[in-house]
Parts: structure tokens; C-alpha cells; sequence
């Protein structure tokens, strides 16, 4: 199979056969994936230029009723040191994001019952009031379509909600029976709906993974259509059921965002903390494959450690919010240039 030819038909179609695909997945030919990587550079660059959208992320809860397989904050694990932050925390993130320069904050966290409607509505509208410059993106897990409207109409404009796997059968052996893919795509396409910038993704390399599981990952996106897709490579926690299972390759991670771009060329694609924990130069690997987004942290220092879904992860150094300048520097050194505004997505 020619895959310069699948990468230039799928840059002019933005589609391939199941086969095209999984021979692009799984593509090992240094020559070919750097045309990939450029193919999707031209791309990117022909809709967002050379700009880099910073995201400030706030972890604002470690608690979680799910007892997914491979999350470090499981309800299972008691081994974890839970945390939940306080409103006002959440507005102290904030209030020192903006003076850094952020413009959108990401309030991702375990699903917490605590966080009732009544409770993230009033954080929401609390960071509205106070921020009305700003994007605010939840990442909160599956909720109902009535709180998801209240969540939007209170002021939030983006929601973050992995598939994970659009493959039923690989679905069940990664969650509890009490989770169902059908549950998390109704809850995708409420979101949608109701008129959130809608994120979704996969872990690349999770257990029991197969070419034809992404594949199937490559086709729900293909037909959901998300303005924003986060994948990164699985990376196993020493106190889960997949503790002893390999972790996802960069290689392969890199590929397939290369591959999302071109498909939509319009996506905001973050290079993510899973990735930088995997690869040290992993974001600018990731900008170079067709990335426009890094999300820093703006959690409390002595939470950071805590938010743990997997070993190992990077929440210091240039991961760290207050290291802006020199996560600045480096993405210069790539070639890139680190942008203040909110970032929204651009239809082409």
C-alpha cells in the first residue's frame, strides 16, 4: 500500500478506507510519517497559523464515584489522597491565570457527586461574572442533558468528554458494567446539541487495543465532528488493575494526531500532559504533528501531585502554569508562537 498516496488523498478527502487507515496507524516508516507530520504542520498552518492557544487547567476534585480500569483516581483506589477545592480556590486559580495572561480556564475533575448542579452552576457563573473575556471549558464527566443546559446557559462554552473507545466490546473490558459507550456517545451528542464547543478522544495504546478499535475511533469522530479532540498515550498506575500492562507509544500517538488533522482541519488538537509525561520534548513533537494547544497548570501546587491518573505525570517544570515563560521559549525554539485570546474555534 502507497501511504504517501493515503496521506495526500486523505489531506484532499479527509477520508480513507478501514484499510487506509490502519495501515497509516500503524506506520512505522520514519520517511513517510514526516510527510504525514508536515502534511499536517501545511494544515494547520493554513487555519491557525503558527499560534499556540494556552489553556489553564484547574483539577478541581480527585474524588470519583466510576471505577474505571485504568484511572488512578478510581473510586477503588484507597490509596489515593483525595482533594476537593472550594469555590473560592477555583476563583484564586483564576484570578492568577489572568494575570499570567490565560483566557480560557479548564475545570477538569473526577466525577465528584459532590458537585451538584446547584454547585457548578454557581462556580460557572462566578467565573463568568468575574471573567467575561474569558472561555470557560468544563471537563466534568457524563451528566444529564438538563445539567449540561444549565452548565452552558450559566456560561460555560466548551466541554471535554473522551469516548475513550468507540469499540463496545474494548469499552467493557477498560469500565465498570455500570458505564456504557452508548451512555457517553448520548452525552456527546446532547452537548453538541445544546451548542458547546464540543471536545472528545481516545487513549492510544490502552490495553487490549487493537488498529481496528482506533479505527473505529477514527470513524465515530469522523462522524460526530468535535471542535476539539484530545488524545494522548496510555500510561498504566501502579494502583489500578492495568498496573503491569505497557504503556502507549508517542510513535503511534503522534500518528494519529497527524492523521485528525487532516481530517479536520479546522480541530483544536492540544499536545497533552500524557504525552509530555511519555516524551519530554512530546509538546513540540506534538505542535510539529499538527498540535495548537498546550494546557498548563493552574492548580494549587500541593494539589498537582495529587491529581493522579497515571504514573509519573508531569505537573511541575514547564507543565506549570507559573513556567510560562519558559514553556514560551521553548515552543519559539520550535517555531512557535504562544497566544494570549481565548483561541475558539474557527470554521474554515
Amino acid at each position: 500500500m502507497n501511504i504517501l498516496a493515503c496521506v495526500d488523498r486523505l489531506e484532499r478527502e479527509r477520508d480513507l478506507s478501514d484499510a487506509e487507515f490502519a495501515a497509516l496507524i500503524k506506520c512505522e516508516d520514519p520517511e513517510a510519517l514526516e510527510y504525514l507530520f508536515a502534511r499536517a504542520r501545511a494544515v494547520r498552518d493554513a487555519q491557525y497559523g503558527r499560534k499556540v492557544y494556552i489553556r489553564g487547567l484547574i483539577e478541581y476534585s480527585n474524588y470519583c464515584k466510576n471505577d474505571c480500569l485504568y484511572c488512578g483516581i478510581r473510586r477503588s483506589n484507597r490509596g489515593a489522597e483525595r482533594y476537593r477545592l472550594s469555590e473560592g480556590q477555583i476563583l484564586d486559580c483564576c484570578r492568577a491565570g489572568y494575570a499570567l495572561g490565560f483566557r480560557t480556564f479548564v475545570l477538569q475533575g473526577g466525577e465528584d457527586p459532590y458537585f451538584t448542579d446547584e454547585r457548578a452552576v454557581s462556580i460557572v457563573s462566578a467565573i463568568r461574572r468575574e471573567f467575561p473575556d474569558c472561555a470557560i471549558t468544563l471537563s466534568m464527566g457524563e451528566r444529564g442533558r438538563e445539567s449540561f443546559q444549565r452548565l452552558f446557559d450559566a456560561g460555560a462554552n466548551r466541554y471535554l468528554l473522551r469516548h475513550e473507545t468507540a469499540d463496545c466490546a474494548h469499552y467493557a473490558q477498560l469500565h465498570p458494567a455500570e458505564l456504557t459507550l452508548a451512555h457517553r456517545v448520548q452525552c456527546l451528542r446532547d452537548l453538541k446539541s445544546i451548542g458547546y464547543q464540543t471536545g472528545t478522544g481516545m487513549m492510544v495504546g490502552s490495553p487490549f487495543q487493537t488498529a481496528d478499535c482506533l479505527v473505529r475511533d477514527l470513524r465515530f469522530i469522523q462522524e460526530l465532528q468535535p471542535q476539539m479532540v484530545g488524545i494522548g498515550p496510555f500510561i498504566p498506575h501502579h494502583d489500578t488493575p492495568f498496573a503491569r500492562y505497557p504503556a502507549g507509544t508517542a510513535r503511534q500517538t503522534l500518528t494519529l494526531l497527524a492523521m485528525l488533522r487532516l481530517m479536520l482541519p479546522c480541530a483544536l488538537l492540544p499536545a497533552t500532559t500524557a504525552l509530555g509525561t511519555i516524551d519530554g520534548d512530546g509538546r513540540e513533537k506534538g505542535m510539529n504533528a499538527g498540535c495548537n494547544v498546550v494546557m498548563p497548570n493552574l492548580s494549587p501546587r500541593d494539589c498537582r501531585s495529587k491529581y493522579l491518573l497515571y504514573d509519573n505525570k508531569i505537573a511541575t517544570g514547564d507543565e506549570a502554569a507559573e513556567s510560562l515563560n519558559s514553556l514560551k521559549k521553548r515552543m519559539e525554539r520550535a517555531g512557535y508562537e504562544i497566544v494570549t485570546d481565548r483561541g475558539d474555534y474557527r470554521d474554515a
